[in-house]
């Protein structure tokens, strides 16, 4: 047995090994067509790590019979990328120039690649865990073909580990250790669609195990080996946006449930509270709004308790405020009020002579505050009249939603 980890000796080495992304490779798909054709456009591969984004460059290279040249964006810069492409200018073989982690080369690294793409010199392939649309540059995006992979399937990873243990040669079937069902359901469970980890996790425990003489991998061994579940999660990329999201919508769409299942994601891994917390108070506003006038003071304290407490006491507070945010009434009207005033306000209309400030020596001699009535003098302490430019006198901006305690006027 090698040394290399498990994960790499176990490296598919034809597509038909290839295992996930049925979305992409597979019968009728249109990547599969391509390379079919003998074509392969250069590409940005876009999914979590452990996808299949490193293997799945490897071999869309050799299915098209080029030569695969592979660079990492950490440790290798424009200097090494500008000699490849040196190299592969009317070179017998077609090359391919897989940059591994490209989001982490600046914007004008990114753009020394642009001319041997367009020209074809090479063919790219980029891989990346962050969004492109806000890590490449466009030029660069817009001459590839963009392949979006997903985590892996419960099955998909099984298959994996299944063929681990099956194989004697590149794999752990030599070893001779079983590994039970429940074993197998807690390396699955705790990879979260990530087969480096699952595959990583299998060799520990069957290791462990073997070291330990026993025959089989139970549960426990699997736990063991991999102690706690990875959340799958980047405070920088994707995940920070689309939980947020997911669990703004939870709560709007008054779903106790779900807001507590994307707050706990977020938390344990390693959000910032604060960041939580100003969203809600954001929504307090935005979705409930004057049907619960209290959610917004529930939201706030939630985001003095981070401040005063921290976690992990905090996240109690946070789970109330999710929980009392998503059982409120929800209205919107404070938000819509704005948007529509919003777009009146930006006028260059002057302020009224009655409303303008009179306040200074002088202001009466320029007409300010003439016609102003004073509404204290009135019975009710209200009157009648004009407190916008005249032509937005009768535009009407609130409309009370009648939901909770915003009762229609």
């Amino acid at each position: 047995m090698t040394e290399a980890p498990l994960a790499a000796r176990m490296r598919p080495r034809a597509l038909e090994e290839f295992v996930g992304q049925s979305h992409l490779v597979g019968p009728g798909k249109a990547l599969s067509e391509l390379l079919h054709a003998g074509h392969l456009p250069s590409l940005i591969l876009w999914g979590p790590a452990g996808t299949g984004k490193t293997t799945l460059a490897s071999l869309l290279a050799d299915a098209v019979g080029a030569r695969l040249v592979p660079l990492s964006a950490v440790s290798s810069g424009v200097a090494d990328a500008r000699k490849i492409m040196q190299s592969a200018d009317g070179g017998l073989f077609r090359t391919v120039l897989f940059v591994d982690e490209v989001h982490r080369w600046s914007k004008t690294q990114q753009d020394v690649l642009l001319p041997a793409v367009e020209a074809g010199t090479v063919t790219l392939i980029g891989a990346t865990t962050e969004n492109p649309y806000f890590s490449l540059v466009t030029p660069l995006l817009s001459r590839c073909l963009l392949l979006r992979l997903e985590p892996l399937s419960p099955e998909d990873l099984r298959t994996l580990l299944l063929r681990a243990l099956g194989d004697s040669d590149r794999g752990l079937g030599a070893i001779g250790v079983a590994v039970s069902r429940e074993a197998l359901d807690h390396l699955v469970e705790t990879a979260g669609g990530d087969a480096r980890l699952a595959l990583g996790g299998l060799e520990a425990a069957v290791l462990a195990g073997d070291a330990a003489g026993e025959r089989e991998v139970t549960r426990e061994r699997a736990a063991a080996a991999v102690q706690k579940k990875a959340v799958v999660y980047d405070r920088q990329g994707d995940a920070h946006y689309d939980v947020i999201s997911a669990f703004i919508k939870s709560i709007r769409g008054s779903d106790p449930d779900a807001a507590l299942f994307w707050l706990a994601r977020m938390i344990e891994a390693g959000e910032d509270p604060r960041f939580i917390a100003r969203r809600m108070i954001v929504h307090a506003s935005e979705d409930v709004g004057l049907a619960d006038p209290r959610a917004l003071l529930v939201a706030v304290a939630a985001a003095q308790a981070v401040e005063h407490v921290g976690l992990p006491e905090a996240r109690l507070n946070l789970a109330e405020a999710a929980i009392y945010l998503a059982r409120a009434p929800k209205s919107n009207s404070v938000y819509t009020a704005l948007g529509t005033a919003t777009a009146d306000a930006i006028s260059a209309d002057p302020v009224p002579q009655h409303l303008r400030d009179s306040s200074y020596r002088g202001a009466s001699k320029l007409g300010h505050g003439k016609g102003y009535r004073y509404p204290h003098d009135y019975p009710g302490h209200r009157v009648e009249q004009e407190y916008r430019p005249v032509r937005f006198q009768a535009k009407r901006y609130y409309e009370p939603s009648g939901e909770g305690e915003e009762t229609v006027e």
